[in-house]
């Protein structure tokens, strides 16, 4: 083959890689154990005793759902966006019966639950609508943009839907999991969207914060989104946060400093008194960011 060609492919390839594709692996990674995987779509992390990130690196996302153990029994915190085998996963790691129970219900964190038989919800008409299944959005996210590497073998991606689910039992703010030796505690924080929820280990000070705060730039532009229901969430964490020793959101990277909610609050304080400065994000779109905070909000 001529140079020329060889070239050619390259440049062509390169120009295949989207470009927050190109800054992974993330280097936070290298601290953590990694754990072996049967389903290459997703990476396996062991952050603490008892605790999983599977995190899918393969898709721009970067979901990370979280399996949770105890002596009894098993907590599956969110189910990504069902693009590889997650019950094969977790039958990797534990033999204890699961229960999932999402952080809230976008399509990227609900992918899977139709694999599992106890799926906990939120007593709201969101959570029961998103339990009936989607294609849209879904559908958007698996395009060549979105995608690092190569979808799962088998994958058909025209057919990829949200696969409905049933909800085996409500439950609501304050209510306690009992995993046998580890305590966990709902906090229901609506504002990014209206079933979005924290879970917190009382046992060990994790607090699991779903899309309510990760590392990146928080999305509060959907039409599901109420701002003034987010502020009241956020108040919420703050009372907590002086038994908080690890923060762990559900994209990016499964790990923050406690201080980072204090931030959080006080960068969302100043976009609505309208402290901070905006820059367009895309159509509709302006990004807000001040202390390592990034906020995506719908335009004025």
């Amino acid at each position: 083959m001529k140079l020329a060609t060889v070239l050619l492919l390259a440049m062509t390839c390169a120009a295949q890689v989207p470009n927050w594709c190109k800054s992974l692996p993330r280097p936070g990674y290298q601290t953590l154990q990694r754990v072996a995987s049967p389903d290459p779509w997703f990476e396996v992390y062991h952050v603490s005793p008892g605790v999983f990130a599977i995190y899918e690196p393969h898709q721009s996302e970067e979901t990370i759902s979280y399996l949770i153990t105890g002596s009894k029994q098993a907590l599956l915190l969110d189910t990504g966006m069902g693009i590889g085998n997650l019950k094969k996963v977790v039958s990797s790691l534990t033999k204890l019966p699961v229960a999932v129970l999402n952080t809230h219900t976008h399509f990227d964190h609900v992918g899977n639950n139709w694999q599992f038989n106890t799926v906990y919800g939120m007593d709201t008409d969101f959570t029961r609508l998103s339990a009936k299944g989607s294609k849209e959005d879904v559908q958007a996210d698996i395009g060549p943009a979105e995608i690092c590497g190569t979808l799962p073998v088998g994958f058909d991606a025209k057919s990829f839907v949200t696969k409905p689910w049933k909800i085996a039992t409500y439950k609501h703010d304050g209510d306690k999991l009992d995993l046998g030796g580890r305590t966990l505690r709902i906090i229901t924080t609506p504002g990014h969207t209206p079933d979005a929820l924290c879970v917190f280990d009382e046992t060990n000070g994790f607090l699991f914060t779903g899309d309510t705060y990760y590392p990146g730039t928080v999305w509060l532009y959907r039409p599901e989104t109420d701002l003034q229901a987010y502020g009241k969430s956020l108040d919420k964490l703050l009372l907590i946060l002086p038994q908080v020793k690890n923060v762990l959101g559900a994209h990016n990277f499964p790990g923050a400093k406690p201080e980072v909610i204090t931030n959080l609050a006080k960068t969302f304080q100043e976009v609505l008194a309208g402290k901070l400065q905006g820059k367009p994000a895309g159509p509709g779109q302006v990004r807000y960011k001040s202390r390592d905070i990034s906020f995506l909000l719908k335009a004025n």
